[in-house]
């Protein structure tokens, strides 16, 4: 199977500007560029399906350059509905500083930065030596700008058009980069970039989008309750992204498994099948969080990430260290401990139970566990020498509800 061939069966490719862009995308030896405005100082798992495919181009015999828009970044690309919030410098060039580290220790790219050839552009020879090829008709026809008009578009996001063609002639003339990559919301500007490199070099450029990956609802893929999930384990963590992934909808999951791993064909397959004949085993939904946490993460934090999961799903709390408690169990309720206290009042003092009557019954039922360990005595006393490291008494009420109370220092 070509590289071609592969994009489009993992569903990799939507639209292409020339029908030549196949046979070059097979022979490999293109250099080219995806690009990413700096909101974050991580990226998030949206992004992670292009620059995944940026991996497979590569391995395929082409040179990836990742370009963060420092200066695009500045004034923000058009959302659909509403401009976007302006960001401080100081928060932009934080974010700059950690996406390029994380790129470079993840994807091993070449980053550049726009801001490096647009900071001494003045106005004047922008529309001079850019402007002039634009035809305003032409923009107001592409559809990120046409889906504005109705609500109001300022000129400061209008122009975001010129500067994303401005980044691919440059680079096209300073790096014979030919080829741009991006997700299919992105096709009106990198259009507008190979028709400026035709029309001031009079050569020819190319370009491909991807589908943007949704849930089965047409959601962006990589949401958790209205949060992104970063790829940087400090803002989300591996056993985090392991659980997204885990329970990632049946309907989808293969083809996640299509986007974001490099199993084989004939893996993906052969995980199909098994997905159709046994889908309560989730061996898809497996293979995707192992694939996914493990090139993310590595293999060690993937083996504490199923260690957490089968110790939760257990109930032995008590098997787990402070850190992987901190790390599993942050999105469950939290409080701190001000004194010891019987189980009764203990359940009733942190909101566990709604009265005494209604946590004797907890307890009485062998309903509350904690630390791992059921508790069925009245009497029992809620202490700092029996919580994990001296610190976290984790409450589990029932098979899924728990608390972490946190002992003070």
């Amino acid at each position: 199977m070509t590289l071609f061939e592969d994009l489009k069966w993992r569903g990799l490719i939507k639209d292409i500007t020339s029908p030549e862009l196949e046979q070059k995308l097979n022979e490999g030896g293109m250099t080219f560029y995806i690009g990413t405005d700096p909101t974050g100082d991580s990226l998030h798992l949206g992004h992670l399906s292009s620059f995944l495919i940026s991996k497979r181009l590569k391995e395929g015999g082409h040179h990836p350059l990742l370009l963060i828009g420092g200066a695009t970044g500045r004034i923000g690309d058009p959302r659909p509905t509403a401009e976007r919030e302006i960001k401080p410098i100081e928060e932009i060039e934080h974010n700059i500083e950690g996406l390029t580290k994380q790129v470079k220790e993840l994807f091993g790219f070449e980053v550049v930065n726009n801001y490096d050839w647009t900071k001494d552009l003045n106005v004047l020879d922008f529309l001079r030596d850019y402007g002039k090829f634009f035809n305003i008709n032409y923009m107001l026809d592409k559809d990120i700008i046409r889906r504005r008009m109705d609500t109001g578009i300022t000129f400061t996001e209008f122009s975001y058009m010129l500067l994303q063609a401005m980044d691919f002639l440059h680079l096209y003339e300073t790096k014979n980069c030919t080829m741009q990559v991006a997700g299919s919301d992105q096709w009106g500007n990198i259009t507008a970039g190979v028709d400026l490199i035709r029309k001031k070099t009079g050569k020819e450029a190319y370009a491909f989008t991807m589908p943007l990956v949704t849930d089965k609802s047409g959601n962006k893929f990589g949401k958790s309750e209205g949060n992104a999930l970063w790829l940087s384990k400090e803002k989300t963590s591996p056993y985090e992204m392991y659980q997204y992934l885990l329970n990632a909808e049946d309907e989808m999951v293969i083809d996640y498994l299509k986007i974001f791993t490099f199993l084989s064909r004939e893996e993906i397959e052969a995980l199909e099948r098994d997905h159709k004949e046994n889908p309560h085993l989730r061996n898809a939904h497996k293979a995707l969080a192992r694939e996914v946490v493990t090139f993310l993460h590595g293999r060690e934090e993937y083996e504490r990430a199923v260690h957490i999961s089968e110790v939760l799903f257990s109930g032995e709390i008590g098997d787990l260290t402070a850190h992987e408690i901190e790390t599993a169990l942050k999105t469950f309720p939290q409080f701190m401990i001000e004194s010891e206290e019987n189980i009764v009042d203990f359940l009733v003092h942190y909101n566990i139970a709604s009265s005494k009557r209604e946590a004797r019954e907890f307890v009485s039922n062998g309903s509350i566990m904690i630390n791992g360990k059921k508790v069925t005595n009245l009497e029992h006393i809620i202490c700092k020498e029996d919580a994990i490291d001296t610190k976290y008494v984790v409450v589990r009420r029932g098979k899924k509800k728990y608390y972490v109370g946190k002992f003070k220092n």
